[in-house]
């Protein structure tokens, strides 16, 4: 069954006896160093019903959202930033703690000079999170660049890690003419500055082909706002170190072929964005990985169809057990 977002939005507020999911989870002084992120104008509680908290590392402030009980569920986009997990995290906080956080320089985490955001800084945020939240047990679910700096980040504590979920993600060193051209031509800084200018490139996420099959629009203009001009020169910044990165992908090759190997994996990705070959490879990586393709999906399954994400991410735990 299919839901319209803001019919969701509604039973998860009113399940929860009036105030949502707003606290649920990490209040003031329930880990060292963790704060609660004063809610901004343009992110009312009718499009994010979670509290967001922040820890800070290397200097900057990271938010992110900790919301649910039982089983954890760490959700890791870099890119943009964490309100592309919002319709999953709804359908899996009644019986998972479902994790989720802005990479350094995109959503509320704090902004960056260009030079000092890469995936590698990400992936130690990432790590950063699950020792101060002491998370264990993990299902790791990875989008995008979130599957280098996730699974990068995780590496470090790979025995809290029971299983993983690439969710059209890769996580292997760029090869090939189109990858590596796509990558440079999306992280040059003709680019980069064009869309700073223009947004357009937030405008395509924010619409039907991107994250907004089942959003409304207050919803859309709440993803935007996340984003901004600082985020839109983060974005590009991030993939333009995807193309030039060594460091991360060498942690990442030793996890995946080390000791993330026997790890239960399912991949889901988007009948219409795999143009890569990401899936089969990940096949070659793990051949006993489970792969689900959601029909009619683009870049960003979980958003076009939230209800078969979750109900995969629930078989995955299954499996994991």
């Amino acid at each position: 069954m299919k839901f319209q977002m803001t019919d969701s939005l509604s039973t998860a507020s009113s399940a929860e006896g009036g105030i949502g999911l707003e606290q649920r989870r990490t209040a003031p002084g329930s880990a060292p160093g963790i704060s609660v992120l004063h809610r901004p104008a343009w992110l009312p509680q009718s499009v994010w019903p979670f509290q967001t908290s922040a820890f800070e590392i290397e200097g900057c402030k990271i938010a992110f959202t900790d919301v649910g009980t039982g089983p954890v569920l760490l959700f890791v986009h870099t890119g943009f930033w964490s309100f592309i997990w919002r319709d999953v995290i709804l359908r899996l906080c009644r019986d998972f703690r479902c994790v989720c956080f802005d990479a350094p320089g995109t959503g509320q985490s704090d902004r960056l000079p260009l030079g000092s955001i890469n995936l590698d800084r990400a992936s130690r945020a990432l790590t950063a999170l699950i020792e101060s939240l002491d998370l264990q047990e993990i299902i790791l679910v990875v989008h995008d660049l979130g599957g280098p700096s996730g699974i990068g980040g995780a590496s470090r504590v790979s025995d809290r890690i029971r299983a993983l979920c690439a969710v059209n993600a890769f996580a292997w060193k760029p090869s090939g003419a189109a990858f590596r051209g796509m990558l440079a031509v999306v992280g040059s800084s003709i680019v980069r500055e064009f869309d700073t200018f223009s947004g357009i490139l937030p405008r395509i996420t924010a619409s039907s082909f991107g994250i907004s099959r089942h959003m409304d629009e207050p919803s859309r203009r709440a993803f935007l706002c996340g984003i901004g001009r600082h985020g839109i020169r983060a974005f590009h910044a991030y993939m333009q170190d995807a193309l030039k990165s060594k460091a991360i992908y060498e942690q990442v090759d030793r996890a995946l072929m080390g000791p993330f190997r026997q790890l239960p994996l399912f991949t889901i990705f988007g009948e219409r964005n795999d143009p890569l070959g990401f899936q089969p490879r990940w096949r070659q990586l793990f051949p006993d990985a489970r792969q689900h393709v959601i029909a009619n999906g683009n870049h960003f399954p979980m958003c076009d169809d939230p209800d078969l994400v979750a109900a995969s991410i629930r078989e995955l735990h299954r499996v994991a057990q």
